[in-house]
């Protein structure tokens, strides 16, 4: 089977409008008709995509159909005054024994895709790609599934929030970052499944709402307990620029009934390669009701120092992966001397991550953090162990 798709064929319906592109698709598919006459069974699928099912062809022959078939879309067509030059992308299957349809034409269509993520203008036979044919349809319905689970989840009280200390140099407690765990049907969805998934899906607006709302209810009971300790929220970014976003906050605290300075919320690094304004008014919004704001894992992500300068955040978090190859690796540290120093000069509290180690605990504090977050001082627990954990700290 090979499925194929003409290149950029957006462009020409918006330039000729819709019967223009009507007439390049049958020039098209008359041309692929007499490529192939005899020898396979065409079909077109529906706007401009086609597809051949080809008897008794193994990879090989699969290829040089396709190159056939490249050479026949590419020839150049005039409407009007202007000549185009089309290009298609064309995905191979050769059948399985035992093969269900559904996954054969699934497989074509994936590597179709995978043609069109590579430029298009040429062909990619399953398997070939990044994510292999059988692969991805098993990945494409195991994210289904992870869906289906986090839906659940939301609906029947599966999420709860662990939380890990950050504690400062002098042994005080700075804040705790809140964890999402995902609890479903007696299986655990790690994060590394659920946000990628989330992301995709839209969910993540719903996640990260209601991880502040349960933060914030946490954060009073902290509160009354007598311990007021500011918890720190993972926000995204489709969370920042949702219409909605300064509204489910302001609803969280009120709510909640907490000091907006109990909360902080983390933002990632890459966000911040292109501000736009609605996350520029969402980010200030936050800090005029008085929410904290820290930039997590930085380091790693796209940074770029012009709009660094403009963020109005107050916590540098240092990521992971400089801390974990201390004190051995004199450029990771060098590099986490001069973040810390940024840091410093910007007028923020700068916090290394995954700190495992005394070794590497030592060396941050010589080049002069402020606090730390990681097992050598505490693993993320759960809200009731939080609040044993703190009544027992020092």
């Amino acid at each position: 089977m090979l499925w194929l798709d003409l290149d950029r064929f957006k462009q020409v319906n918006e330039s000729f409008g819709h019967l223009g592109g009507d007439v390049v698709i049958a020039r098209i598919a008359s041309r692929l008709n007499v490529a192939l006459s005899g020898r396979a069974e065409v079909s077109r699928m529906g706007g401009d995509e086609f597809v051949f099912l080809v008897p008794g062809c193994d990879r090989e022959q699969a290829e040089e159909i396709a190159a056939e078939l490249l050479r026949a879309v590419s020839e150049p067509i005039e409407i009007g005054s202007i000549r185009i030059r089309p290009s298609g992308s064309v995905g191979i299957a050769v059948l399985d024994d035992h093969e269900d349809p559904l996954s054969f034409i699934e497989r074509a269509d994936r590597a179709m895709v995978e043609a069109k993520r590579l430029g298009g203008g040429r062909h990619v036979v399953s398997g070939d790609e990044q994510v292999p044919g059988r692969v991805g349809v098993l990945l494409a319905r195991e994210e289904l599934a992870i869906e289906s689970q986090i839906h659940a989840a939301l609906e029947s009280g599966g999420l709860t929030l662990h939380y890990q200390p950050i504690i400062g140099l002098d042994g005080r407690i700075e804040a705790a970052e809140a964890l999402m765990r995902c609890h479903i049907g007696g299986e655990s969805l790690p994060p590394g499944k659920i946000i990628p998934v989330a992301e995709k899906t839209g969910l993540i607006v719903r996640l990260g709402e209601w991880s502040m709302l349960n933060a914030a209810q946490h954060a009073r009971r902290l509160r009354d307990a007598g311990f007021p300790i500011k918890l720190a929220v993972n926000v995204s970014r489709a969370q920042l620029t949702a219409p909605r976003f300064v509204e489910a906050l302001y609803a969280a605290i009120y709510y909640a009934d907490v000091a907006p300075e109990m909360l902080e919320l983390e933002l990632t690094e890459s966000l911040f390669m292109d501000i736009s304004d609605v996350v520029q008014s969402n980010l200030l919004a936050a800090r005029k009701a008085g929410v904290a704001l820290a930039i997590d894992d930085f380091g790693t992500g796209y940074s770029c120092l012009a709009n660094l300068k403009d963020i109005p955040a107050s916590k540098l978090k240092l990521d992971r992966a400089f801390v974990c190859v201390l004190p051995e690796d004199r450029r990771s540290l060098a590099v986490v001397r001069a973040m810390t120093q940024l840091g410093r000069e910007l007028g923020m509290t700068v916090v290394a991550e995954g700190v495992e180690t005394q070794e590497q605990h030592d060396v941050l504090c010589d080049v002069g953090v402020d606090a730390t977050q990681g097992f050598l001082r505490a693993r993320p627990m759960d809200a009731d162990a939080l609040l044993d954990w703190v009544r027992k700290h020092p």
